[in-house]
Parts: C-alpha cells; structure tokens; sequence
C-alpha cells in the first residue's frame, strides 16, 4: 500500500485492516441504539443529525467507511463511493458545514447501485425528495440546495470524528430512529453480550410497569442514598 509520505498534502486513501463479521452485524441490527449507547456509558452518540430517509423504522447497521472532506466538497466521497463494498456505511467529517451539499440524488443512485447501506454526514445534504424515498439510510446535520465543489483537498480511511462520534474504519455504525452510535470494533465481541443483557433487563422492566408490579423500592433506595426521608 502506497505509503502516506507519498501523498500530495492534505490527501489520503487507506484501507480497513478489519471489518465486522456479518453475524455480529445482524446481532447489533436488532439491538435499539439507546440500549447499545446505556452499556456504553450514555455519553457516546451523535449530536445534531437527524434522518433523512423517511421510515423512522430503518435500521442502519454496517462497517464504517471513513471519509474527511473540506467543508462544502465531496471529492472524496465520490471516491470512497466507488471503494464502498455492499453493506458499507460511508461516514462523513465535514466539520458540521450547512453552506454547501455533501451528498445528493445523483449519488444516492450510486450508492444504491453499489448496495452501500447507508451515510452519515456531519454536514449537509440536497435532493431530499429522493432520499425520503427510501432504499438507503442518511442521516445528517441539514439540508441546502446548494452544490459542493470537487476540488479536494481530503482523505478516505482515518480516524475522524462526527458529530461528536470518533469514528475509526470498520468501527460498527448502527443508526434507529433514536440516533446515531459507533462501536469501536475491538470492543465489538465483549460488548455484544452485554447489551443482549441490558435489552432483556428492559424487557422485564417493561412487562412489570405494564402489569402495574413495578418495585417502588427500585427507586426508594435511591432517594434514601441521597438522604431523603422516604
């Protein structure tokens, strides 16, 4: 692989060393987001963005494809489009930048074609009447009809951040109608189990408030731990 001191200043194409297994994909994809993001601390999640794919039932689950742009230009994503394998979620650092699209219709058929699962864009994105409908997931910070420039300068495969995520390739993205979250991939195997775990324990908790049996005590003893007389 083409090291990067050969690379002009300011860009960069790399490759993933490991991506999720699709086994592990599906077991996440049935795992709602704020579940993963509760055993994950509650204080990992993308700020800011919001769908723009019309069904608040898709769930977007796939290997991270990283891609950091200049703001207002997609030269690089045109790029990482043409890399993207089926399943692939592209996933955008474009400093948050509303001034100019990232993406539009006309990529959007790309990416169908290629079968990429979805994108997530820290910035902004035109032509939503098509993306509203369907096929593929996008999730962004806004809209404006204006277009981007194709100039460069950008990189493909390296760390980013979006939206307040640390996004590395092949990180697990999974994305519900509660937001976005990133799964560093080391951490994907112990962290499976754990939320399975946690949905469960919700599930329990959900049938006992629907059946009116909730333990008040659940609560009580927290109260008392802060020195409420209860």
């Amino acid at each position: 692989m083409t090291s990067r001191s050969e690379w002009p200043a300011g860009y960069f194409i790399g490759q993933r060393d490991n991506v999720p297994d699709s086994a592990t994909i599906e077991a996440f994809r049935r795992l709602p987001v704020p579940n993963i993001g509760d055993t994950m601390g509650r204080s990992t999640a993308a700020l800011g963005l919001q769908p723009y794919h019309a069904d608040n039932k898709v769930v977007l689950c796939g290997p991270a494809l990283t891609v950091k742009v200049r703001p207002g230009d997609n030269l690089m994503i045109h790029k990482a489009i043409e890399m993207a394998q089926p399943g692939d979620v592209i996933v955008v650092d474009g400093s948050g930048d509303l001034t100019q699209a990232l993406i539009g219709g006309l990529m959007r058929t790309s990416a169908l074609t290629k079968k990429i699962a979805g994108f997530v864009i820290d910035g902004a994105i035109r032509d939503l009447n098509e993306w509203a409908e369907g096929g593929i997931a996008v999730f962004a910070r806004g809209n404006t009809l204006r277009g981007p420039s194709k100039d460069g300068p950008g990189k493909v495969n390296v760390p980013i951040s979006c939206a307040g995520l640390l996004v590395n390739p092949g990180d697990l993205i999974v994305g519900d109608a509660d937001g976005v979250i990133a799964i560093p991939y080391e951490e994907l195997q112990d962290l499976l189990p754990k939320v399975q775990k946690h949905a469960e324990r919700e599930e329990q908790i959900r049938a006992h408030n629907a059946s009116g049996t909730t333990d008040p005590e659940r609560f009580n003893s927290l109260l008392r731990s802060k020195g409420c007389p209860v």
